[in-house]
């Protein structure tokens, strides 16, 4: 997005060129006449230049905002023919009050043999509605253009507002749920061990401090996030028993880039939630590979058929909103396959995110 302030440089930039361009075209062609030029034309074609200015900017701040862009365009035709023919009438009248013809004939008598007309000579006439055409047409096109571009920079703005706003929102409903779990088996462990309890405690409020301090320019690193993810784990591991195996592998060599908080805790959690068992043979594993800038990970985890009643009834939250996370931050820039069971009766997440 171009700041505002360079914006208004280009602005003026583009609005210098144009009338250079267009004081070129209309005092240039007096030059060539190859004759001392009478000052009374110069006065004229200054004055007519100021009206033109004076279309140009009219046309441009009230005729197309007010009329052509409100659909009222045979109004705005209307509008731009008068305009055009007060200003070749104000061209014709100042030949005459000017006296611009004989003044012509003589400075060409001078130069020459004296040069007959019949009549008026229109070629000036269709000149000036050419050049009169030409500062309408440029004032319409660059006006339109303009507002095209503040409207599209508008919509930027409002989409990137509502991408934020739903992205707090998502953040918001995720952080309750993960410590509503959380809070569930520090309850549990409080009922088996009082001093694990508090230690469980002091973990959470670790976390905690990540989420609310570590997090708050709506990304963080990767080692972070990868600490935090394992900070997770490791609080898990203090209600299961031995029948659970929980494997976690990490690049030996951590490429760190930026990534969106809490992008990857649904699907451990969700693997925690529905793949452990107190009295069963159960396994997580979560895998994280890493390629330059493309993140790769695995999570596995045996699917548990526990029919104990949860007092979190929203289990699908946390995935449904991740997935909803990675449409808004990394369009294009990922994959996500989520195999429900497979022939090992596992439930598998394989995400795949280009964090370039």
């Amino acid at each position: 997005m171009i700041p505002k302030s360079k914006s208004r440089l280009i602005t003026i930039l583009t609005h210098i060129l144009i009338w250079g361009v267009f004081g070129m075209i209309y005092f240039f062609q007096p030059l060539t006449f190859n004759i001392v030029v009478p000052y009374q034309l110069w006065i004229k074609q200054c004055l007519i230049l100021g009206l033109l200015v004076i279309a140009y900017y009219s046309n441009s701040f009230i005729l197309v905002p007010q009329f052509l862009l409100k659909n009222k365009t045979s109004v705005y035709f209307i509008i731009v023919i008068s305009i055009a023919a007060v200003i070749v009438l104000a061209n014709i009248y100042m030949d005459e009050w000017l006296n611009i013809r004989q003044l012509m004939e003589a400075a060409f008598h001078k130069s020459g043999p004296p040069r007959h007309h019949r009549g008026r000579d229109y070629g000036w006439d269709f000149a000036m509605i050419a050049i009169i055409a030409l500062v309408l047409g440029v004032s319409t096109s660059v006006t339109t253009i303009q507002k095209w571009q503040k409207d599209k920079q508008e919509r930027e703005e409002l989409e990137k507002d509502k991408v934020t706003s739903e992205l707090s929102f998502l953040k918001a409903q995720i952080n309750p749920h993960f410590f509503f779990n959380t809070l569930n088996n520090i309850y549990a462990l409080t009922q088996v061990d009082a001093d694990v309890a508090g230690k469980a405690i002091h973990q959470l409020s670790r976390m905690m401090r990540y989420l609310l301090y570590d997090t708050q320019q709506g990304h963080t690193m990767l080692s972070q996030e990868l600490a935090f993810v394992k900070d997770y784990i490791s609080l898990m591991k203090l209600r299961l028993t031995d029948v659970v195996k929980i494997n976690f592998d990490e690049p030996t060599k951590l490429n760190d880039k930026p990534v969106a908080p809490m992008i990857f805790l649904p699907f451990v959690e969700n693997a925690f939630k529905h793949g452990v068992s107190a009295t069963q043979q159960s396994h997580i594993d979560i895998v994280i590979l890493q390629k330059d800038s493309v993140l790769d990970l695995t999570v596995k985890n045996s699917i548990i058929n526990d029919n104990s009643v949860s007092l979190d009834t929203n289990s699908g939250i946390g995935l449904v909103n991740t997935r909803r996370r990675l449409d808004l931050l990394y369009p294009g820039k990922y994959k996500l396959e989520i195999d429900e069971l497979n022939a090992n009766n596992e439930y598998t997440v394989h995400l795949i995110l280009d964090l370039s």
